[in-house]
């Protein structure tokens, strides 16, 4: 284990151990995933994506779920529609879950300006995925 600077973090200093988070353990990463990944196939796509609609311009086409390390973001697909970038996608983030310890997490909100910001702190993930599912920012565009 090694103490690591890092500047996101809440009073700028974590514990490490080969880059992960001490304590979030495998099993616990698949719990999130699980309960997030339904969240995703029972909420988020019936009510912001029951059909894709291709036009002109971007337009959504899925929307999934990525870790990166600790965080677990809720990520919305993109397809190009304009004929110079015809069929290309990318990936727009919109909310993100950071673990902080076990059953813990923090709810952050992507900003226009791509940086992200902690709206709620030390939820639950029932509550984290209740209040993703109540609140208007959290929700993907």
């Amino acid at each position: 284990m090694e103490l690591a600077e890092d500047k996101r973090s809440q009073k700028g200093r974590s514990l490490t151990a080969k880059g992960r988070p001490v304590g979030l353990s495998d099993p616990e990463k698949a719990v999130i995933t699980v309960g997030c990944q339904r969240f995703i196939d029972e909420v988020l796509k019936p009510r912001f994506l029951p059909t894709i609609r291709p036009t002109q311009f971007n337009y959504p086409i899925d929307i999934l779920g990525k870790w990166h390390g600790n965080r677990y973001r809720f990520v919305q697909r993109y397809r190009s529609g304009q004929p110079e970038t015809l069929g290309e996608e990318f990936d727009a983030p919109f909310t993100r879950l950071d673990w902080i310890s076990r059953d813990r997490v923090d709810l952050q909100w992507h900003r226009h300006t791509g940086t992200w910001f902690c709206l709620h702190r030390g939820l639950s993930l029932r509550e984290a995925l209740k209040t993703i599912e109540a609140d208007g920012l959290l929700h993907p565009l």
